[in-house]
């Protein structure tokens, strides 16, 4: 190849990635990140429970050791985010606002709620039909009055799933058989929450991308709490040591 034609495919090459070749950006440099986390949700006899890590990862890097990926939908329905941030944040923006449209247009006499299986359709039909551009699994679980407690499953590629209990994100592939073996239908609220924190402290201890707080929403017919475990109140692993709080090393 001449010099002419190796200088215009390395600046078509870079164009691929959307940056101007004047920048002189190297394509190595912008070469895909991997991402990771865990997120989960269940139902308990009265409600439904998500649960999520805090961290977000860029490749090897932690961007965010504190970041909330447990997002309010509707006041009855919250959406548990994995994959691209940017993604989820923004399909989750799309599917407030066209469920928040629909609620007016079908003059719904309850401001704020939604049917829950309204919403998990929604998010589907937008991870679906964008699963070519979109790096973005999600769990849509919460209470309404016409069908109770439910749980739904949008993994990557826009599929959909009710299920008893649902995993994402890439510390789930360390719990799955821990929540297959250990999940009873119809527990409490304190035996779900007590699982749920159990499962995402072990998915911490064993997965590098997933970290930092626990998160907790627990949904129900009253409304919804929110709960966040700092590491030295997470469940110790099986061969974990205790975390140590700063001031108990400074004294």
């Amino acid at each position: 190849a001449t010099d002419f034609e190796l200088r215009r495919r390395r600046r078509t090459d870079v164009m691929d990635y959307g940056v101007p070749a004047a920048l002189g950006v190297s394509p190595e440099l912008m070469e895909e990140v991997s991402t990771g986390t865990t997120i989960m949700a269940c139902v308990y006899d009265g409600g439904v429970i998500l649960g999520a890590d805090s961290r977000t990862s860029t490749g090897n890097y932690v961007a965010n050791r504190a970041s909330d990926k447990i997002t309010q939908v509707m006041d009855n329905v919250w959406m548990c985010r994995s994959g691209s941030a940017a993604d989820t944040q923004n399909v989750c923006a799309i599917v407030k606002n066209a469920v928040e449209e629909h609620g007016m247009m079908s003059g719904s006499d309850e401001p704020g709620m939604a049917d829950v299986k309204l919403v998990a359709n929604v998010t589907m039909q937008i991870a679906y039909r964008n699963k070519d551009r979109l790096s973005a699994g999600m769990i849509i679980a919460g209470w309404d009055r016409r069908a109770g407690a439910q749980v739904f499953g949008i993994p990557l590629g826009g599929s959909l799933e009710k299920c008893d209990f649902t995993l994402g994100g890439s510390g789930s592939a360390y719990i799955t058989g821990f929540c297959d073996d250990t999940w009873k239908p119809g527990m409490s609220r304190e035996d779900a929450e007590a699982w749920i924190r159990r499962a995402i402290s072990i998915a911490i201890s064993r997965d590098a991308s997933s970290g930092g707080v626990i998160r907790l929403v627990t949904i129900h017919e009253k409304g919804c709490d929110r709960q966040m475990f700092e590491p030295a109140q997470h469940p110790l692993a099986y061969d974990e040591l205790p975390v140590i709080r700063r001031e108990e090393v400074v004294a």
